[in-house]
């Protein structure tokens, strides 16, 4: 008698439908990457098992099945460390998922969470300098309505340390105005939040925004000439086009690859460099731990400098060393 078997499709959807967007509060970019991960995996799957992909059953994804589709990544897809570990991590989600939905695929589980990552090279985190900075908030012009809202968002991406998603999801009544500063209240990962106070000058170009929004429909503070909230994609359209406006006045910028995750990735740097403290840089970014957070003090030159200078070396014994004289190295050869 053959051992039950458990449909894959329902616990699949169960977890990409509610558990990481409801339960979780994942973002819907993280949503969107773990259900790529599995789509890859389950055409995989169904070509290595002769069944279609609403066929397979959980059994079928196990340790060897995994690791043999990390291994088609990398050598037959051409996918890099980064990625492979990318499509492994969401699949020990969906494990760590079913580990406490079906007793039976306990061991299973296991098996699959056991997979370790790949060790991948740390490489420097992109961030702006200064003028660089200053070139990409000065690029919009805020004698136009889109400029308006173009500085306001920039300023507060670099000055906030926001994600793209949290920037694009920031409501109106998030926002709060206390004598010369602004307060918001920022819904991150996982529904946590955070409040962050910023400048008077980015205050002033949230008032200036606020002025010139108009009435629309749509609670998010920053939208698109159709009342709609702003997408990631406008998001990012938007950086990009004043970076290249920006790269006329700051050449540098053209050896840089900006996102709105370098804009944050600055703010991280620019508040290192202000608190030495990277518990506050944790809290300022709304990292869960300041593992996270750790990143950068590997990136700091001016950490190492200062490291240079509080460290005293031992002392050692005077002395320079004295090459023989040629002429009596000669005569005692002889």
């Amino acid at each position: 008698m053959s051992s039950p078997t458990t449909p894959l499709a329902p616990h699949l959807s169960a977890w990409l439908r509610q558990r990481l967007p409801v339960e979780r509060g994942a973002s819907r970019h993280t949503c969107d990457a773990y259900a790529t991960a599995f789509q890859l995996l389950v055409t995989f799957a169904a070509e290595k098992t002769g069944k279609s992909p609403s066929e397979l059953v959980l059994e079928q994804i196990n340790s060897t099945m995994v690791i043999d589709f990390l291994e088609h990544l990398q050598q037959k897809r051409g996918c890099s460390p980064r990625t492979r570990n990318a499509r492994l991590a969401a699949i020990r989600s969906f494990m760590r998922f079913m580990e406490h939905r079906d007793a039976r695929a306990l061991e299973q589980c296991r098996q699959v969470l056991a997979i370790p990552f790949f060790r991948t090279k740390v490489e420097p985190i992109r961030h702006l300098d200064p003028d660089q900075a200053k070139a990409i908030l000065d690029a919009p012009d805020p004698r136009t309505r889109d400029g308006v809202r173009d500085r306001a968002m920039l300023h507060v991406a670099l000055t906030g340390g926001l994600r793209v998603s949290e920037l694009v999801g920031l409501r109106v009544d998030e926002v709060t105005f206390r004598d010369r500063y602004v307060d918001l209240r920022v819904r991150g990962k996982g529904k946590k939040e955070r409040a962050i106070t910023l400048w008077k000058v980015v205050a002033d170009g949230v008032r200036a925004w606020l002025a010139v929004r108009g009435t629309v429909k749509a609670p998010e503070l920053f939208v698109n000439a159709r009342g709609e909230a702003l997408s990631r994609s406008g998001a990012e359209y938007i950086l990009e086009r004043h970076v290249k406006a920006a790269t006329l006045v700051c050449p540098s910028l053209a050896t840089v690859k900006v996102s709105p995750h370098v804009l944050r990735h600055t703010c991280a740097m620019t508040t290192l460099r202000a608190t030495r403290d990277i518990r506050k840089v944790a809290l300022w970014l709304g990292h869960a731990s300041t593992q996270t957070t750790e990143i950068y003090l590997h990136q700091d030159p001016v950490d190492r400098i200062e490291t240079l200078e509080a460290v005293v070396p031992p002392s050692l014994r005077p002395g320079t060393f004295a090459p023989p004289d040629k002429l009596l190295a000669m005569l005692k050869g002889k």
